[in-house]
């Protein structure tokens, strides 16, 4: 998407920010390997529908810190409060062909909360379940599979990026 800049007159492309929540939880064990993840499965949103995805995320809003946006979808997606967020990422991508093909993207981690996950938009969200870091299922969303892989590596660079 672009828009043409009022003091220029330049058409200049406009970044959407988002906000994505990986709950983490340990199997018990305290092995790296033993770290689960909760991911959704996407229906009916129009974008990447019948794939796993982070369990909460969504647009950041306007005069919205990216911290309130993530706390803000996880309470509306999966009813946690109170998260322990832990800066991940963040995820310069693009989407070639697309209609808004320019995000930025920021990925935070939470290894507690409080309440109990669960779905609220069903009409958006088939299921909702825990995976191993190290035994995702397929499909994940692509970007987000590049950000659960560096999870799971723990090389997961400050600054990312997706489809350059």
């Amino acid at each position: 998407m672009t828009v043409q800049d009022p003091t220029t007159g330049r058409t200049r492309f406009v970044v959407v920010p988002a906000s994505y929540v990986f709950l983490l939880r340990e199997t018990g064990d305290g092995d790296p390997a033993g770290t689960e993840v909760l991911l959704q499965l996407r229906r009916n949103t129009g974008f990447m529908d019948g794939h796993w995805a982070a369990a909460a995320a969504g647009h950041v809003e306007r005069g919205e810190t990216a911290e309130a946006a993530a706390r803000r979808e996880a309470l509306e997606e999966i009813a946690v409060t109170d998260l322990d967020l832990t800066f991940a990422t963040a995820m310069q991508r693009t989407a070639r062909g697309l209609p808004i093909d320019e995000r930025i993207d920021f990925f935070f981690t939470a290894r507690s909360w409080s309440g109990e996950p669960r779905i609220v938009e069903p009409v958006k969200c088939a299921d909702l379940r825990w995976f191993p870091l190290s035994g995702l299922p397929e499909p994940v969303v692509p970007h987000e599979a590049v950000v659960l892989a560096g999870l799971r590596s723990g090389d997961l660079p400050g600054l990312t990026h997706h489809g350059f």
